[in-house]
C-alpha cells in the first residue's frame, strides 16, 4: 500500500467513526461561552480582554502546533517592530501635487498608543511581567538617498510636524550626525550621496511572541479557562440557538475526535482565517479570497555589528513591492539577545501558513471568489512583477540589496531566515470585479456568533485596537452598558471620547513609558524644518492605498 492511500484511509476511518459515534451521540461536547481557535497574539489579545470585561464566561483557545505563539507572533516570523508610523514610509503618501498625507500615519500612531495602554494594564495587573522580555526602546529612523527621496523626506517630515504625535522627531540631512544615529548606514557609504534621516528616540522593538506567551499563561491561571494543543478544526455546525458545534481533533490523527459547543468563536488563526471561516458557511465569507506572501530576512547575529547598531531604519518600498516588504535593517531583541535583521524579500508559496499545505490557496479557492482574484491579478501587473524578481532573487543580488543599506556589509556575517506567511485579502468589488484589500477586515455573521480577522496587517503593534473593533462588531449590547464602558475606560482611558487631546495623549506616553520601562522625555526638540521643493510624485506612487507592515 502506497503512503497516499494509507493517509485516505486513514481519513476515510477517521470520518467513518466519527459519524458512527455522533448518530450514537457518544460523545460528550466541550461546552464553553468563547472559542479562540488559533493560539497567536490576537486570540491571546481578545481572550484577556474578555476575561476582564466578563470574568464569568468561559473560554477556550485550540491551537493547531504543539505551542503557542508559533507562527506569525513568533518572534523569528515578524520584524517586531512596535508601528506607530514614526519611519515607516509607506504610512505617508505622496500626493499628485507633491505634498504628503499624514492620515494614515496619525490613525496608526494612535492605534499603536492603544496596544501600548492595553500592556501597561496588564502589567499593572500582573498578566505582563518583566516588561524588557517583550518591549524595548530602540530608536525609529527613516533614510533615504537620491535628491527626489530627500525632497520626500523633507515633506514628509515638514508635515508630520504639525502634529504632537510626531513633535519629538528629529531631521539631518549631516553625514556625520547620521553616522552617529546609525553607523552601520554610513560607513562606507560614496561621500558624494546625498542622503537624509530622520529619528525618533521613543521606537521600540517589540517580541510579540513573548506576549502572546504571558497573555496565555494569564489566561491559564483562571478555572474557566482551556487551552487545547496539538488540535485541529474539522467542521463546524450551527445550532437551532445560533450557537456552534465544532469537531476538533488530534492535529496528526483526526481519528481522535471531539466536540465542542460555542455560544461565539474568533477565527484568529492567521493565514488559515480565511479557510475556516469558508468552512463555517456564513455568506460573509463569500466575499473574500486570499494571496499569500511569504517573506525572508537576513540575520546578523556577530556581536561586533550587533551592538554596533541601535535602531530600526526603514527606507523605500520599490514599485509594486507589498506592504510588508518594505526594506529595513533593524536591532532586534528576541530572547534576550540582540541581532540585526535586513529584508524582507518577499517569497512565495501557496501555504497560508508557514507550516501549512501546499493545497492551502487551491482549497480556499472557489466559485464565488475565482474571479475576483483573477482581476486582480491583471489589474497588478507590478506585484506580480516585483513577486517573481523576488523568488528569482540569488544570494548575490540580496547580498547587494542589503549593502545599500550597509554598504560595509559581508556575506559570511548573514544567514537567511524564512519568516512566516501572510494572506492578503482580495474581496469581491461590484465594479471591478475585485480589489487587492492591503489592510486587515473583521468579518462576522448578521447576529454576531462568528468573527474572524483576515488580512495580513496592520498586525501585531495594533492587536489591542483591533479586537477592540472586534468586540464593537460583535458585542454591541455590551459594549453600551455602564459595566463595559468603565472597564475599557480603565485599560484606554480616552475611549469613547472622540478627538484624542494633545495633552491626555503625552500624559498617557509618559505613563506607560514608566510602566513599560521606555525611554521618553516630554523635553525633546525637534530639528528645524528644512524648506520643501513641491515636486509632484511620479504617477505610480500617487495616493496608493496603504497598509501597515505586517512582516
Amino acid at each position: 500500500m502506497t503512503k497516499k492511500m494509507a493517509v485516505r484511509r486513514s481519513l476515510a476511518a477517521g470520518s467513518h467513526a466519527e459519524n458512527q459515534a455522533e448518530q450514537a451521540g457518544l460523545r460528550t461536547e466541550h461546552q464553553t461561552d468563547v472559542l479562540l481557535i488559533g493560539g497567536g497574539i490576537m486570540s491571546a489579545t481578545l481572550g484577556t480582554w474578555l476575561q476582564e470585561l466578563e470574568p464569568e464566561w468561559s473560554l477556550t483557545m485550540v491551537e493547531r502546533m504543539d505551542s503557542v505563539a508559533s507562527e506569525s507572533s513568533n518572534g523569528w516570523n515578524n520584524a517586531g517592530t512596535g508601528h506607530a508610523a514614526l519611519m515607516e514610509l509607506n504610512y505617508t503618501p505622496q500626493k499628485s501635487d507633491g505634498s504628503v498625507s499624514v492620515d494614515k500615519a496619525i490613525a496608526i500612531n494612535e492605534a499603536f498608543q492603544v496596544s501600548r495602554q492595553f500592556w501597561a494594564h496588564q502589567v499593572t495587573r500582573g498578566v505582563l511581567r518583566q516588561p524588557k522580555t517583550f518591549i524595548n526602546t530602540v530608536p525609529h529612523m527613516s533614510f533615504v538617498w537620491g535628491e527626489e527621496n530627500v525632497n520626500f523626506l523633507r515633506a514628509r517630515y515638514a508635515a508630520l510636524q504639525q502634529y504632537p504625535q510626531f513633535q519629538g522627531m528629529r531631521y539631518s540631512e549631516d553625514r556625520e550626525q547620521i553616522g552617529q544615529w546609525a553607523p552601520l548606514v554610513m560607513e562606507g557609504r560614496d561621500p558624494q550621496q546625498k542622503v537624509a534621516a530622520t529619528r525618533t528616540e521613543i521606537g521600540t522593538d517589540v517580541n510579540y511572541g513573548e506576549i502572546t506567551r504571558q497573555l496565555i499563561d494569564g489566561l491559564s491561571r483562571r478555572d474557566n479557562f482551556s487551552l487545547q494543543l496539538n488540535t485541529a478544526v474539522r467542521r463546524f455546525k450551527r445550532n437551532a440557538d445560533n450557537s456552534w458545534t465544532v469537531t476538533v481533533s488530534d492535529a496528526k490523527d483526526r481519528r481522535k475526535w471531539r466536540k465542542i459547543r460555542a455560544k461565539f468563536i474568533f477565527i484568529g488563526a492567521g493565514g488559515a482565517a480565511l479557510k475556516l471561516l469558508q468552512q463555517t458557511g456564513i455568506p460573509q465569507a463569500k466575499e473574500y479570497a486570499g494571496f499569500p506572501v511569504g517573506g525572508q530576512f537576513m540575520v546578523c547575529e556577530n556581536p561586533d555589528i550587533a551592538t554596533h547598531h541601535l535602531a530600526k531604519v526603514y527606507g523605500k518600498a520599490s514599485v509594486g513591492a507589498p506592504p510588508m516588504s518594505v526594506p529595513h535593517i533593524d536591532t532586534r531583541i528576541i530572547d534576550g539577545k540582540r541581532v540585526v535583521l535586513f529584508g524582507p524579500f518577499a517569497t512565495f508559496s501557496t501555504r497560508f501558513l508557514k507550516n501549512g499545505s501546499l493545497w492551502d490557496l487551491m482549497a480556499s479557492t472557489n466559485a464565488s471568489n475565482i474571479m475576483p482574484m483573477l482581476n486582480v491579478g491583471l489589474d497588478n501587473f507590478d506585484l506580480v512583477k516585483y513577486l517573481v524578481g523576488q523568488v528569482l532573487q540569488t544570494d548575490k543580488e540580496r547580498l547587494a540589496a542589503l549593502q545599500a543599506y550597509y554598504p560595509q556589509a559581508k556575506k559570511e556575517d548573514w544567514r537567511l531566515w524564512q519568516a512566516g506567511q501572510r494572506v492578503q485579502i482580495i474581496k469581491r468589488d461590484p465594479v471591478k470585479g475585485g480589489v487587492l484589500r492591503l489592510g486587515t477586515e473583521v468579518v462576522s455573521d448578521d447576529e454576531g456568533t462568528v468573527a474572524a480577522l483576515l488580512g495580513a496587517s496592520p498586525g501585531a503593534s495594533t492587536a489591542a485596537p483591533i479586537m477592540l473593533q472586534l468586540m464593537e462588531q460583535v458585542f454591541k449590547d455590551k459594549v453600551r452598558t455602564p459595566a463595559w464602558q468603565e472597564k475599557l475606560r480603565a485599560v484606554v482611558p480616552g475611549y469613547g471620547s472622540g478627538a484624542r487631546d494633545p495633552d491626555a495623549a503625552a500624559k498617557s506616553l509618559a505613563w506607560t513609558s514608566e510602566v513599560l520601562g521606555l525611554k521618553y522625555d516630554a523635553r525633546m526638540q525637534a530639528d528645524p524644518v528644512p524648506p520643501v521643493e513641491r515636486v509632484p510624485a511620479p504617477a505610480k506612487v500617487q495616493e496608493k492605498e496603504i497598509a501597515d507592515i505586517a512582516l
